[in-house]
């Protein structure tokens, strides 16, 4: 059974950074797709970035490009998300979610976490 697990989500300054990491497990994405998405109270779930298990393609959406960047450590079996720059606007519950597909893009993803919220206030 896969299962992922997110941490990492704080409170942080406008213009902070934070790091998220997502470990998964009861598999191995060796050909597969990670991708973070985000959910503010009120609004729709919407696509950050994603990236490929086996040659680290990566994707982003035009809102978080040049400020946040996505990552893998094989070994760990776990991605990042490096926030930068962080803007109140991108305060929200960050979910890592998961596919077999090596299609880096925002749709198509079985497998998804519970979630770990960011807060972007002074």
């Amino acid at each position: 059974q896969v299962q992922l697990v997110e941490s990492g989500g704080r409170l942080v300054q406008p213009g902070g950074s934070v790091r998220l990491s997502c470990a998964a497990s009861g598999t191995t994405f060796s050909s597969g797709t990670m991708g973070w998405f985000r959910q503010a109270p009120g609004k729709e779930r919407e696509f950050v970035a994603s990236i490929s298990w086996n040659a680290g393609l990566t994707y982003y959406a035009d809102s978080v490009k040049g400020r946040f960047t996505v990552s893998l450590d094989n070994p760990l079996n776990t991605a990042y998300l490096q926030m930068n720059s962080l803007k109140p606007e991108d305060t929200a519950l960050y979910l890592c979610a998961a596919k077999y597909s090596s299609v880096v893009s925002a749709a198509g993803y079985p497998y998804w976490g519970q979630g770990t919220q960011v807060t972007v206030s002074s």
